[in-house]
């Protein structure tokens, strides 16, 4: 496979993954960029071009988990907004409707309940956000998650499982604070 198919066929989703790990377009602009130099560096040594696709997303995840790690201090991974690209402060995410016919108090009510899932994924573990978006937002298989991340089957199922319930009293408690 040259660099340029790799490219052309996987930019999108190395994109894609890193705007949902990071949660803003610039940090995942860098991440993609620093996942096809390393994947450029590596194509030599791939050796099954039909695995490209679950290479890449490990290098992307590799990337994205060595960037949090040097980013700590700076609260690189607690911003993450599934529809807004840039760090505002304490503006609430924009929001989008996907129909005009949309009754404007059930949109309100899904900008809430899209915030509410927002602030919860921020809060989760970054490692276990990133399994449960290859999982629930990209439909990964469970072999997937395992061979993208390099961790056990077992060990991958049993964190989708504790970050789901995380997840669900996340939600609960922010709903009740919200006044929900």
């Amino acid at each position: 496979m040259e660099a340029e198919e790799l490219f052309d066929k996987h930019a999108a989703m190395v994109y894609n993954l890193a705007l949902r790990l990071s949660g803003n377009p610039a940090d995942a602009q860098d991440i993609a960029q620093d996942a096809f130099i390393k994947a450029l560096r590596g194509l030599p040594g791939l050796r099954d071009a039909a695995l490209a696709g679950t290479w890449l997303y490990r290098i992307t995840m590799n990337v994205w988990k060595n960037r949090v790690r040097s980013e700590k201090r700076r609260a690189f991974w607690k911003t993450f907004s599934l529809d807004r690209g840039e760090e505002d402060g304490d503006e609430p995410p924009a929001l989008q409707i996907a129909s005009p016919e949309t009754p404007a108090d059930k949109a309100m009510e899904n900008a809430d309940e899209k915030a509410t899932l927002e602030k919860a994924m921020a809060a989760l573990d970054p490692e276990d956000r990133a399994i449960l978006l290859l999982r629930e937002i990209d439909g990964r298989s469970y072999e997937e998650i395992a061979g993208i991340t390099e961790i056990p089957l077992g060990t991958v199922k049993s964190r989708i499982s504790r970050a789901r319930e995380a997840l669900r009293l996340r939600m609960g408690v922010l709903q009740n604070d919200n006044g929900t």
